[in-house]
């Protein structure tokens, strides 16, 4: 699938581009409408014929051709289906009426019945091609030819042929062909197409970049860290092909009604004929048999939910939202409370130090001086967020180097700085005294997560570090709950903390210091009382997003474990997506309801019109294949969506993500020094 999505354009791909271009070079568009144009032919010399033998054999030869053209659509595979599989159809109802009508001498009505079949599953195809069409637009965000460096020198070659460790020179104006870092250059990325973001992302060099960025400034070298068929790009269009595989719980609903209803309507038809024929004239209700099985052929049943389920989740991907299957799809439209994760979901996953509590005998700049000195050992997220404090200080640059540093699991890290030894920690392991205690329950109380600072086992301060909320968190919240969704916060980390941050995005139902298994259980629990989502995009959230009704993963290029076990990815990380998400599922269970009470009334109300006469065949065929296009019409509905873009979120927006940011390294830091996730 992968190798696929890079692979040069063969004459079969032009042809189908073509083919989705341009319907009059289409044969599975031109020969319903040439069976439509014969009949139509055949309709008006029969009307102009009089009493002309000759105009009525040409009528009845423009019926024959319009009946054989409308039916080589449809009935082949119709006959193929029964003899190889045993399989009985709608296309086999569709076979079998035409054919009874022409042995009683409707050929006008046997025309009509092909035509106006064929049309529609002409329809339902251009149908499915118009909502793939969406998707299909993210093969051409790669490359076909791209440069990359050897010993020094530019080369081109086909993007499939990319490895990882290449380096390739991106021009201002070129798509990036594949996930890397900047190894050098600065510019702006344009992610529009891959995260539906408007705003440019700044990168410079050791940032992460995606493949389908259009570079809209200076010249990158990129060292590639994907191959060329194998990238965040060709996983999104892997998940839009598994959704065009995959059909929802309501589309087998659909086919169970119609596996028995075609037999069903089988045998009714040859007992009003039976039956009928045995009080009655036998051509009389023959006839009627034949109109009970047009009548009760549960077309537009079967096309109800495929159309309008394929049609929204092509529209979901130009927004974002990739919804890895029809059933995802459905249950995403069911959705009443959802359980969102706190850390790089509610929150930027970039903590800094929002306040520094010092004790007498020490300053601001020492405390953060002395801490970031042994940090600068560490990987773990508040160590990133101390250094980066610290190295606007000016006491930074008079800080000597830190030796004899060790980092205890679970605790903290020590180090020597001029003879002195220094300690920094969790309050777990570093216990508050006095006043400071006060300070640190207070910063606590703001949501900030404390780390102690000793000097020769003295405390000497306590740095408080925040990852802040995303600054839409707040409307996203605000608009979920105008939509009667329920909203919790999921989080290990600690209870005043999540409270904090939870009163600040407005979200009352807390369930924090949970481990993955917790997150799990609390999602289960829910499940059970109302139909859950679970928000995401970590490792750890992984067992909540399988247990939720759906799985909903921020960010397609966070963790695989989230990305595999979610049902829907978001591509980006704006949380207003969210209830957009929402919003467009719930549009579309309502036109798929609107379609199968549809499809299901028109067989109730035609079924006793055919079977005492009042409708006769032509008068049947017509209402149900017109209620059928309508069926398709309202399907395409969900395709649908508003233009309006999201508005930027300003200067506190959160900047492209790196290869050392904190939410890669988030699990690895945790394992080795078991701190507290902030």
């Amino acid at each position: 699938m992968s190798a696929a999505c890079c692979e040069e354009p063969t004459a079969a791909d032009a042809e189908n581009d073509e083919v989705e271009r341009s319907w009059w070079r289409d044969p599975a568009i031109l020969m319903p409408v040439a069976s439509g144009v014969f009949f139509l032919t055949g309709l008006v010399a029969g009307w102009t014929a009089g009493e002309s033998p000759s105009a009525e054999t040409v009528a009845v030869m423009l019926f024959w051709a319009g009946l054989v053209l409308g039916a080589y659509t449809f009935a082949p595979g119709a006959l193929r289906g029964l003899f190889t599989t045993g399989k009985i159809g709608i296309a086999l109802l569709m076979t079998i009426s035409p054919v009874g009508a022409v042995i009683l001498g409707y050929v006008e009505e046997a025309a009509a019945l092909a035509f106006l079949y064929s049309i529609a599953e002409a329809l339902e195809d251009k149908a499915m091609d118009r909502a793939r069409s969406g998707l299909r637009s993210l093969l051409t965000l790669v490359p076909e030819i791209v440069t990359i460096l050897r010993d020094g020198t530019p080369v081109e070659i086909p993007a499939r042929e990319m490895r990882a460790g290449d380096v390739l020179r991106v021009r201002p104006g070129e798509r990036i062909a594949t996930d890397g870092t900047v190894a050098q250059g600065a510019s702006s990325l344009d992610t529009s197409a891959i995260t539906g973001e408007s705003i440019p992302v700044e990168v410079t060099t050791g940032d992460h970049v995606a493949a389908g960025s259009i570079n809209t400034s200076g010249a990158l070298e990129i060292t590639a860290t994907a191959d060329g068929t194998d990238n965040s790009l060709t996983t999104l269009v892997g998940l839009v092909e598994q959704a065009q595989q995959d059909r929802g719980e309501r589309a087998r609903l659909a086919d169970r009604i119609a596996r028995p209803l075609v037999p069903g309507v089988l045998i009714l038809a040859a007992l009003v004929g039976v039956i009928g024929s045995l009080f009655g004239d036998p051509e009389t209700w023959i006839t009627r048999a034949l109109v009970v099985l047009v009548a009760a052929s549960p077309c537009a049943l079967a096309i109800a939910v495929p159309v309008t389920v394929v049609s929204a989740i092509g529209a979901a991907s130009r927004f974002g939202v990739i919804i890895k299957s029809g059933a995802a799809f459905e249950r995403l439209g069911t959705v009443r409370r959802l359980a969102v994760d706190k850390t790089g979901t509610l929150t930027r996953s970039q903590p800094s130090v929002t306040s520094v509590e010092t004790t007498a005998g020490a300053s601001r700049e020492e405390v953060l001086a002395w801490a970031s000195a042994l940090e600068q050992y560490s990987t773990h997220p508040l160590a990133a967020a101390i250094t980066a404090a610290a190295a606007i200080t000016a006491a930074t640059s008079d800080a000597p180097a830190a030796t004899g540093v060790s980092e205890e699991p679970g605790h903290g890290i020590t180090g020597r700085i001029n003879n002195h030894e220094i300690t920094v920690g969790s309050p777990r392991w570093i216990t508050p005294r006095g006043e400071l205690a006060t300070q640190v329950a207070r910063m606590e109380e703001d949501g900030q997560t404390c780390v102690m600072v000793t000097r020769d086992g003295k405390i000497v301060g306590a740095i408080g570090v925040r990852d802040e909320l995303r600054p839409e968190t707040a409307e996203a919240i605000s608009a979920l709950r105008d939509q009667g969704v329920e909203v919790m916060m999921l989080t290990g980390d600690n209870i005043r903390t999540a409270r904090a941050l939870a009163k600040i995005a407005g979200i009352a139902d807390v369930r924090a210091e949970l481990r993955p298994e917790d997150k799990a259980s609390e999602i289960a629990e829910s499940v059970k009382h109302a139909p859950t989502g679970m928000v995401g995009d970590g490792i750890n959230d992984a067992p909540a997003l399988v247990s939720a009704t759906v799985g909903i993963a921020m960010g397609a290029t966070g963790s695989d474990a989230a990305i595999e076990s979610a049902d829907v990815v978001f591509t980006g990380h704006d949380l207003r997506l969210i209830p957009r998400a929402l919003a467009h599922a719930q549009r579309g269970r309502r036109i798929m309801n609107q379609n199968i009470a549809l499809a299901l009334a028109i067989i109730t109300v035609l079924l006793p019109l055919a079977i005492t006469g009042t409708l006769g065949l032509a008068a049947v065929v017509l209402v149900h294949e017109v209620a059928e296009v309508i069926v398709i019409a309202n399907g395409l509905r969900a395709a649908r969506t508003r233009q309006t873009s999201l508005a930027p979120l300003g200067p506190a927006r959160p900047r492209a993500r790196t290869a050392a940011d904190p939410e890669s390294q988030t699990l690895t830091s945790l394992r080795r020094t078991g701190r507290e996730d902030s």
